[in-house]
């Protein structure tokens, strides 16, 4: 903790910056995600329910064909996609598509840094507690690399995340980390890794921090341009993840009928544009959204 409360007064003078409005020069400037609007593409073949279940949304044996719909369509044929959904509260599987296979998962990374800094977290310690909410904020909210990369560093590097992360039941088996940010193609983690991560920070210390570090669909951070006038807006919380020929969505999705539900979705695919990924890994959520307990 020593250490950790050395380091983090480091970003003091940051976050007061942060606060004030001020533009903080560096390198992460030039790295940070650019929302992506949920693209509008016919590139994707939707599966539409008849008339009777759309009326009462998607009941969850209508759910599977949905989304292996969405995933099968020619224009994923090269692609890899590894999809986890649950519900929050219990282990019960929702949907799930080459869940442990290990895929490259751009600034889902984040999660994995994030997660791990608020396990040295101490409300008592006000001085320090408040310099770290901004760092977690701002690295998640915003992606910024920079403040994710320090974050590692500080922390003691990728060691230190699992043997933070491996007590909260995160597999070490489960994730490839080589930076805080996730702009290193040499990353790698599955969806299992990210979905254990959400659900074990509900209760983990700094939980209350990592749900609202989060974008929210169609409101704020990466997400702000994605899921506007949908059902799904304002009610997804979500880590987005963007490299070349990767695309990644991971967060909670709060569904009036059916609960709070955790999901992880990566694709990589070097041949398809950002934007049809984001059109289909959306559609996924919308259907999500949707889901309803049917008898």
């Amino acid at each position: 903790m020593n250490r950790v409360s050395l380091w983090l007064k480091s970003f003091t003078l940051t976050a007061v910056l942060l606060v004030a409005g001020s533009p903080i020069p560096s390198k992460a400037s030039a790295t940070v995600e650019s929302p992506a609007i949920l693209a509008q593409t016919n590139a994707v073949d939707i599966y539409v329910p008849p008339p009777e279940q759309r009326n009462n949304g998607i009941c969850p044996d209508v759910l599977e064909p949905v989304i292996n719909n969405i995933i099968d369509s020619p224009t994923f044929a090269n692609g890899r996609w590894g999809v986890l959904v649950e519900p929050l509260n219990s282990s019960d599987v929702i949907y799930s598509r080459n869940s442990n296979q290990l895929l490259i998962p751009a600034s889902n990374v984040k999660l994995l840094t994030t997660a791990a800094a608020l396990q040295t977290f101490d409300p008592q310690d006000l001085n320090n507690s408040a310099s770290l909410r901004e760092i977690i904020r701002v690295t998640n909210l915003n992606s910024d690399n920079g403040y994710a990369d320090n974050l590692l560093q500080r922390l003691g590097g990728p060691q230190a995340v699992r043997n933070l992360l491996t007590p909260l039941g995160i597999d070490p088996n489960g994730y490839r980390q080589v930076d805080g940010s996730g702009l290193s193609r040499a990353n790698a983690a599955t969806a299992t890794t990210f979905v254990s991560v959400l659900k074990a920070m509900e209760s983990a210390n700094g939980g209350d921090l990592f749900y609202s570090s989060l974008p929210t669909g169609g409101v704020s951070g990466t997400l702000r341009n994605r899921f506007r006038n949908t059902s799904a807006q304002g009610r997804v919380h979500a880590k987005t993840g963007t490299l070349n020929g990767v695309r990644a969505l991971s967060g909670y999705l709060d569904n009036p009928q059916y609960g709070q539900i955790v999901f992880s979705i990566l694709v990589n695919q070097s041949n398809l544009s950002g934007e049809t990924m984001i059109g289909a890994i959306d559609q996924v959520v919308l259907q999500l959204a949707r889901l309803t307990p049917c008898e």
